[in-house]
């Protein structure tokens, strides 16, 4: 398949008789929504208040190599982007996560997250619960970034389209299903409702504007697919590891035995 630079019309109008019109475009985006994970069952039963406090900071440990990877991953499509306002409106992200100013940042209130479910700093820090399968998608979602056109690397991003659900969904049932969770550690998830709303009016108009032929539509949802398949392919390695007792080695020994990560 071609890249999306390759497909585009040079104005970014369509003069492609079969691209889908803007708001058909629009609604094939949203409908890729049917496969995010907050559907995959290790979500669903974190929501229905059926995940063990294991598998609970089982996802907070693994998650949190998301979370430390995205502001590189916003670098990276920082460093290959040579539109300066696009560059000035997309930096926000980065210092989102990072933190800024009065600001502590994101990944801050990750740790506080993985404190109120009983990880300590150290762990989270030490990436000792990452399973390779998880390293693995993460790793080759910022891989690919660092690679494509950064229209692209914003395009993988609208997975955002979906996240202020998982969200509110777990502010809305955690309280109640888990109530061992010490509830300071639900700032992450406020904070992130208003900031993914407004990444993605950002990262959706970017996409409506640019792909405007069939082939850049086509991309843009292979783009977003690729998104969803790491997203939901951590979840079937923490589903492994947590809900079937077949972490990586099991049959062999019952230590963490996986790498670390590789400099």
């Amino acid at each position: 398949m071609p890249s999306l630079a390759s497909s585009l019309t040079p104005s970014g109008a369509s003069t492609d008789p079969q691209a889908l019109e803007r708001e058909a475009f629009h609604a094939a985006l949203m409908a890729k929504g049917d496969y995010y994970h907050i559907h995959h069952p290790y979500q669903v039963d974190m929501a229905e208040g059926r995940a063990t406090p294991a598998q609970i900071r089982g996802w907070v440990a693994n998650r949190f190599y998301y979370q430390v990877m995205i502001p590189q991953k916003d670098a990276a499509l920082l460093a290959n982007c040579p539109d300066a306002s696009a560059r000035r409106r997309w930096i926000q992200r980065l210092l989102d996560h990072d933190g800024f100013g009065d600001d502590p940042g994101g990944i801050e209130a990750w740790l506080a997250l993985g404190e109120a479910v009983g990880l300590t700093r150290e762990e989270l820090w030490s990436q000792e619960h990452v399973l390779p399968g998880v390293r693995f998608a993460v790793d080759a979602y910022l891989n690919f970034v660092r690679r494509a056109d950064w229209r692209e690397a914003a395009i993988s991003s609208l997975t955002e389209l979906f996240a202020p659900r998982a969200h509110q969904s777990r502010l809305d049932t955690w309280p109640s299903h888990y109530p061992w969770i010490d509830a300071s550690g639900y700032d992450y998830f406020r904070k992130r409702l208003t900031e993914a709303r407004r990444d993605v009016e950002h990262g959706l108009t970017l996409a409506l504007d640019v792909c405007t032929t069939a082939a850049s539509q086509q991309r843009a949802l292979e783009i977003l697919q690729f998104k969803l398949d790491v997203l939901w392919s951590m979840l079937d390695a923490m589903t492994l590891a947590y809900q079937l007792d077949r972490p990586p080695y099991h049959t062999v020994t019952d230590r963490r035995a996986y790498h670390r990560g590789l400099s």
